[in-house]
């Protein structure tokens, strides 16, 4: 899903994830560019039937995989928002990641042939459902798919950086800010328009730092005129002066 920007200057919700058809992939869709490079269209896949099968709509709370399922395939996130996590034997939840349209779940089970991690539904999401075989089989016919998975799975270690290093609280809020509005607006979202899906605790546990910590910073960033709040729906306002305080982590 995307946003619009309605007369009244409040962010709205409009599709963007669902608008492909026999031919066409999906505006968002985690492999349809590196296809249309190379002249292929969906009727060329054909043959891969059991290469990707829409799944879903997930209620909120609803897992798309749970930690030490044997993996087969990886999720595209077709609409809404993925969380995932790891709960150990406590109970206590780490928040690993969230995804967005267009973006890959699944990655880091490669490797271990079986998933590290849950992956939870943060609203009402449906996913692409790629069989990792029939995968492997379209990569070897277009080798911009393997390119474009360890594209991805690199830009998932470097978007540790926000949990490493002795950043302040601001910083590493201005940072998560920054980085997921440059994924929104890569995803048709309006600039600087961001639906925050997750929790403040769950933003909190991703950055590790404490829910109170979370919500006093984004009060201060809104008092100070950085960005503007409303329920789940944050504008960026000053994206200048909110990359100034990011720059310490976005820079290194």
């Amino acid at each position: 899903m995307g946003h619009d920007r309605a007369a009244t200057g409040r962010a709205t919700r409009a599709p963007i994830a669902d608008d492909g058809d026999a031919l066409r992939f999906c505006s968002t869709c985690a492999f349809g560019a590196v296809c249309c490079d190379r002249g292929v269209d969906k009727l060329a896949l054909n043959e891969l039937h059991c290469l990707v099968e829409h799944v879903g709509p997930y209620r909120a709370g609803e897992a798309v995989f749970r930690n030490g399922e044997r993996f087969g395939a990886i999720y595209a996130v077709r609409s809404g928002t993925v969380k995932t996590r790891v709960v150990d034997l406590e109970g206590r939840e780490l928040v690993l990641g969230f995804h967005l349209p267009g973006e890959l779940v699944g990655l880091d089970a490669i490797h271990p042939e079986c998933y590290p991690c849950d992956a939870i539904a943060l609203e009402p999401t449906e996913v692409c459902r790629f069989s990792f075989p029939a995968l492997s089989t379209l990569a070897a016919r277009l080798p911009g798919i393997q390119r474009e998975l360890f594209r991805r799975m690199s830009k998932d270690i470097g978007g540790k950086a926000l949990l490493a290093g002795d950043y302040s609280s601001d910083e590493r809020l201005a940072a998560f800010l920054v980085l997921l509005g440059r994924r929104y607006a890569e995803r048709g979202f309006a600039p600087g328009a961001l639906h925050l899906a997750m929790s403040r605790g769950d933003i909190a546990n991703y950055l590790r730092l404490a829910a109170e910590t979370v919500s006093r910073v984004l009060r201060r960033f809104q008092d100070q005129g950085l960005i503007r709040v409303d329920g789940r729906d944050l504008t960026i306002a000053k994206p200048a002066e909110l990359y100034a305080l990011a720059r310490p982590i976005l820079d290194r």
